[in-house]
């Protein structure tokens, strides 16, 4: 994007002023020094949070709306009390500031922005082209390799049921290139007829790219071209009494309908086309996206974006459409449940970024109609599921500041534990739940860093973990200290959960004293006698030990939340013990890559012989020279 210009200005606001009056001060000081070119704004609030993004055809005239105090809603008036400065960038056109500003959206989050959360990528059929014999698999993220890609698929759960049965229709190859070459007998793909065994020779490269060429021409949508060619192929083997090759047709054919079935849309004349639909309903919206690709549907999804109960379900959809394609490419149509009343200047913007025109349209009648109506559905049932999960959700906080004595129901709870064996390995975990359940994003892992601690000091290694946890959030957000709260406290937790007794509370609570850390709860959740589950005991400091009923929901909750918090753990544990397993002492020496370190171990047959053997056998080694076998030789003998 040529010549960006940045602009920056900041305020000081009069004391004694209302926080409105105070807001618009700041904005009419920025007006004085703000072009009328097109461009985006940021408004920024005193902790320099990012509080909102906006764009422009003109900054100045949409900048001085804002401080005006009649006609803005309450969402408007709140975010200009809180401005404290404002930044602008001014661009070309208003289609470059329209893609700035969702690039913007998208890796500041601001709080009063409309958000797509949810920017994974998805996955796509990749055929290969760069070897000799085309592999067949599923791709995600950037498309470096050479070959064909098909898709996208709505999740990988989509993309792997299409595969599997498509193995079954074209026997490709699926193995990587280093098993391909290495293999000398078939694998068990060939057993169960989902590859022809082109590593062992068992069918000729020509009759291979033939069925390439046939799974190319289905998943590019000329199915029924394909099902005749394989319809009259059976015939012919039929009447040439070669049933068994018959048989095999017959078996293509088959799950060449089965993939048909659950796929093909009839939609003459549409190659590629994004349908995405949004139901709104008690502040919240629902956006589904259908992926339809050569006449077939490769899934939907639902999405939730963050955003105001102001915000009607156009205004949700053109900010979510900016954000969603931001970083991946946009098909030749989007069809929208709701007309947008920016949609060309969206189109010019998504034109622009992949090269191609992208119409969008909102469909009155016909089948296109009854297509966007089929995903409205499905948005307004996936919403209305939400809805109710996050109603149990609520139900669920409620009984947790109730059995805590917390004065409202926690918007975030962290939850705490450590895996170990006999000391080594040593991990902690950390996972988080709110409203919307657990929030996986959020999860984090910690490598016990202290070497002093004895083997198995939880009590150390829980020190550790929440010590270098909230030290850090101080860093970065350092409002939420102490009696008084500002800033975002958007990573604070209102209530942390440790799995232990009064042990692992005391030493956690010693942590806060030390961080001065006043406004967060604090409660150790024990199993009870015998360990059994429905007799945990809650520690708090400063009350009794306490049980709640075992057939209580809310200690389902909290055991739950202990559970995911203790598999956690236990997963990063054994991930981290079997990196370890996997690992050789050679790994450890300066200067010893993977040659050298096969060198060494197909002379000296391991780790344990590299390591006694004498310092003229390690010089006849290959590749290693004197000053290596000298560095090799003092690593196992602790010479200097």
């Amino acid at each position: 994007m040529p010549d960006i210009t940045p602009h920056s200005s900041e305020s000081s606001p009069t004391p004694g002023e209302s926080p409105f009056r105070q807001g618009a001060a700041v904005i009419e000081t920025a007006l004085k020094t703000v072009p009328s070119s097109p461009g985006v704004y940021r408004m920024i609030d005193q902790g320099g949070q990012i509080l909102y993004v906006g764009k422009a055809k003109n900054l100045r005239k949409r900048v001085s709306s804002y401080v005006k105090t009649t006609g803005q809603s309450t969402r408007i008036m709140r975010m200009v009390s809180l401005t404290r400065s404002m930044e602008f960038v001014s661009t070309h056109t208003e289609v470059e500031a329209l893609l700035l500003e969702a690039n913007l959206i998208k890796k500041l989050k601001p709080r009063y922005n409309i958000i797509l959360r949810d920017d994974k990528s998805f996955p796509y059929i990749l055929i290969t082209s760069d070897h000799d014999w085309p592999q067949i698999s599923k791709h995600r993220g950037a498309r470096s390799r050479k070959g064909e890609y098909y898709g996208p698929f709505a999740s990988a759960g989509a993309v792997n049921e299409t595969l599997a049965t498509f193995q079954r229709l074209f026997p490709l190859r699926s193995c990587t290139d280093s098993e391909f070459q290495n293999r000398t007998r078939p694998c068990l793909q060939y057993q169960i007829k989902r590859c022809a065994g082109p590593c062992v020779g068992l069918i000729n490269r020509e009759d291979y790219l033939d069925v390439v060429d046939e799974a190319r021409a289905f998943l590019s949508g000329k199915s029924h071209s394909l099902q005749k060619k394989l319809a009259g192929r059976m015939q012919t083997a039929s009447d040439g009494l070669d049933f068994e090759q018959a048989a095999i047709l017959r078996d293509r054919l088959k799950a060449m309908a089965h993939i048909q079935s659950k796929q093909t849309i009839n939609l003459p004349g549409v190659d590629e086309v994004d349908v995405i639909a949004a139901h709104q309903d008690g502040g919240q919206t629902c956006v589904q996206v259908f992926f339809v690709r050569s006449g077939q549907n490769f899934g939907n999804r639902a999405h939730y974006p963050s955003h105001t109960k102001d915000d009607d379900p156009a205004d949700v959809l053109s900010a979510f459409i900016g954000q969603f394609y931001d970083g991946r490419p946009a098909p030749r149509r989007i069809w929208t449940s709701h007309p947008l009343d920016d949609a060309a200047l969206i189109s010019d913007a998504l034109s622009i970024a992949a090269a191609r025109v992208v119409k969008i349209e909102t469909p009155k009648r016909g089948p296109k109609k009854e297509l966007v109506d089929h995903a409205t559905l499905n948005a307004k049932g996936a919403l209305v599921r939400r809805m109710a999960e996050n109603a149990t959700q609520r139900k669920h906080l409620e009984g947790v500041a109730a059995a805590f004595s917390l004065t409202e129901p926690p918007r975030r709870i962290e939850v705490y534990d450590n895996s170990h064996i006999s000391g080594t390995h040593s991990v902690g975990g950390m996972v988080v739940a709110g409203p919307d359940g657990f929030e996986k994003k959020s999860y984090r892992k910690f490598n016990i860093k202290n070497q002093d601690l004895a083997p198995g000091d939880d009590y150390g290694m829980m020190r550790e973990v929440l010590t270098r946890r909230f030290k850090r959030l101080q860093k970065e957000d350092p409002g939420k200290t102490g009696p008084e709260i500002s800033g975002s406290r958007e990573q604070w937790p209102d209530l942390i959960l440790i799995d232990g007794g009064q042990g692992q509370l005391s030493t956690v609570q010693e942590v806060f004293d030390t961080l001065g850390i006043t406004d967060v709860a604090l409660v150790g959740i024990a199993k009870g006698p015998d360990r059994n589950a429905g007799r945990e005991r809650f520690f708090m400091t400063g009350k009794p030990p306490f049980s709640l009923p075992e057939k209580d929901p809310t200690l389902y909750f909290l055991q739950r939340l202990r559970d995911e918090v203790h598999h956690f753990a236990i997963s990063a544990h054994r991930a981290k013990r079997s990196r370890a397993i996997g690992r050789s002492p050679l790994d450890e020496i300066p200067g010893i890559g993977a040659k050298r370190k096969k060198a060494l171990l197909n002379r000296f047959g391991s780790a344990k012989g590299v390591g006694q053997a004498a310092l003229s056998d390690l010089e006849a080694v290959d590749g290693v020279s004197k000053a290596t076998a000298t560095t090799i030789y003092n690593f196992f003998h602790d010479e200097s």
